[in-house]
């Protein structure tokens, strides 16, 4: 898949809120374009991709808003609101915090959040200014050979 397509793809998934096979989306994540890590400072609102995966909708029952990238050593992975709707890094979730780095993933390095206290990666590629496709990976977020798909948008 070309990168037009693929990004039209992407809006059109994160639009309808599908149930797409791991295929497709792994083939929409092979037409993005790779990024280096200051593209991701800053915070990011957040919501998924679903694809059958046991993550699948459970970010929403934590009140997962996002995730902020204040420094390379400094990220907070799971923004979540409070009963009385304020923004928290959930670092009881998160096992911690996490941090930033430029990792090989499918053959292609790419900026990659890197969990503190659990082994999780979430790997980052670019759909357009404002929006990137994330691929959580690791040894405890494989679901029968899945990645969980996800999706930030730039606050």
């Amino acid at each position: 898949m070309n990168n037009d397509k693929a990004v039209a793809t992407f809006f059109e998934l994160k639009e309808s809120q599908a149930v797409s096979e791991p295929a497709l989306l792994d083939e929409l994540w092979a037409g993005l374009t790779p990024i280096g890590r200051d593209f991701m400072l800053g915070a990011w609102s957040g919501g998924e991709l679903p694809s059958g995966h046991a993550m699948d909708g459970q970010l929403e029952l934590v009140n997962w808003h996002g995730k902020t990238f204040d420094s390379y050593h400094d990220v907070k992975p799971l923004v979540c609101r409070d009963e009385n709707g304020e923004l928290y890094s959930n670092k009881d979730l998160g096992k911690g915090e996490a941090s930033l780095w430029a990792v090989e993933f499918r053959g292609e390095t790419t900026a990659s959040m890197v969990y503190d206290g659990q082994p999780v990666i979430d790997h980052f590629k670019k759909v357009d200014d404002t929006h990137v496709m994330g691929i959580m990976n690791g040894k405890t977020s494989l679901v029968r050979d899945r990645h969980f798909y996800f999706y930030l948008v730039r606050e």
